[in-house]
């Protein structure tokens, strides 16, 4: 069974710009919240509208797309 989306774009919503499904929150703001040393708890008390099961399934499937992308050993 796929996984529900929790991220999509659409031009009508912040121009483009990939948001969580359901909200305005730009799924930048989770990256730049865990790049400045802020914690999930800390990004979701400032987006109560993104839930926990969003931005964990969100930086899950960005890892496994990155993970994918690795060159394997020869």
């Amino acid at each position: 069974m796929a996984e529900e989306p929790v991220v999509h774009s659409h031009p009508e919503i912040m121009g483009g710009t990939p948001v969580f499904v359901g909200t305005r929150v730009p799924v930048r703001a989770l990256l730049d919240h865990l790049e400045d040393g802020d914690t999930i708890d800390g990004f979701l008390d400032g987006f109560p509208s993104v839930t926990r099961e969003q931005a964990v399934s969100f930086l899950e499937q960005a890892a496994q797309a990155y993970i994918g992308q690795l060159p394997r050993a020869a």
